[in-house]
């Protein structure tokens, strides 16, 4: 970590810095990257005398910090332990939060901690859904969904994997769709972080503290419980999914959450949405690689494609989206599926 100057060659930086010495008085302050994500938001570390901040650096046009402070607010209203902002410029997109430390609950999660862990994500989504209402949050709605499966598609299947689709395909990738939109739609609507999962959960007190909700939307029920247990960067064995996917439930009926009142009816509707939501990864990680450079999600591809093929092979209405994933592989036909 170094002491920066307002010289340099990155003119954001050299902004932020200024900002930080002139608005939030940390002139000669201890400076340096924290960490990045698949936006082009920045954040770094904060050092001086003994106390350590956050500083975010999201760049107008490309990132707009109004629903980060908003949802932020949601989140601790609702008891959830989000960062606290302790400055804004929101003209020029930076922010001054607490800082939550390092350890990520990808970090950290292990056999002997994670039931522990993930209790405490659970009982902290449960807080976050008994806050919703509508119309505070954009709507996570038909239009939206649909966009983030047709990346699927076009980033995935056209760009990653150079393959153009047969009439006959396009159609039986439609007819899933379909169907996977209409299971999601039919779901309660709640308060949705949208990326719920180990990268954006950190170890704190109290447990978790929360991040990257910008992106939040006011959408099915059973979404950020998919974030979280079917994660993109950790797999657990199916007995640990199917064991916390019940805690939730039973938590949720217990505090008043519209989820279904029969545990088999809830779990098949977060299979469809995981489906949903794993078949958006594909494409966003593919685009992350192909459009922005970004190659350190390609290693999480296989990881996404096999919770994909998982519940398109438990369920006969997703039979021909697993015949598709299996011809887009190049792999042998697979038949006879018939749950």
């Amino acid at each position: 970590m170094s002491t920066l100057s307002r010289g340099g060659e990155d003119p954001r930086l050299e902004l932020l810095v200024a900002w930080l010495a002139d608005t939030c008085g940390l002139a000669g302050a201890a400076i340096a990257p924290a960490s990045e994500d698949a936006s082009f938001r920045r954040y770094f570390r904060v050092e001086q005398a003994g106390r350590s901040l956050i500083a975010m650096d999201a760049p107008p046009p490309h990132e707009d910090c109004r629903p980060y402070v908003h949802v932020a607010r949601l989140l601790r209203a609702a008891g959830v332990n989000a960062p606290e902002i302790l400055a804004e410029d929101l003209e020029r997109g930076f922010l001054l939060l607490t800082d939550f430390g390092t350890r990520t609950y990808l970090d950290v999660l292990d056999d002997a901690n994670a039931q522990a862990l993930y209790l405490d994500a659970i009982d902290a989504l449960v807080r976050w859904q008994l806050a919703s209402r509508e119309g505070e949050l954009p709507p996570y709605d038909e239009a939206l969904l649909r966009r983030e499966l047709d990346l699927f598609p076009d980033w995935y299947v056209a760009r990653h994997l150079g393959v153009a689709l047969a009439p006959a395909q396009r159609a039986a990738l439609d007819n899933a769709f379909r169907a996977l939109l209409a299971s999601n739609l039919a779901e309660p609507r709640v308060f949705v972080h949208r990326d719920y999962h180990s990268r954006n959960l950190m170890v704190t007190e109290p447990n978790p503290g929360v991040l990257d909700f910008q992106d939040a939307v006011y959408g099915p029920v059973s979404y950020d419980l998919v974030s979280l247990l079917k994660d993109a960067y950790v797999v657990w064995e199916e007995e640990r999914v199917l064991d916390l996917a019940i805690r939730y439930w039973e938590r949720a009926r217990k505090a008043g959450l519209p989820v279904a009142p029969a545990f088999d009816e809830f779990y098949r509707a977060f299979e469809w949405m995981g489906a949903q939501r794993h078949v958006k990864v594909l494409g966003i990680f593919a685009r992350l690689y192909h459009r922005d450079g970004k190659d350190r999600y390609l290693a999480d591809l296989p990881r996404v494609m096999a919770y994909l093929r998982a519940v398109c092979t438990r369920y006969s209405a997703l039979a021909p989206l697993a015949r598709l994933l299996d011809e887009l592989e190049n792999r042998q036909v697979t038949v006879g599926y018939t749950f």
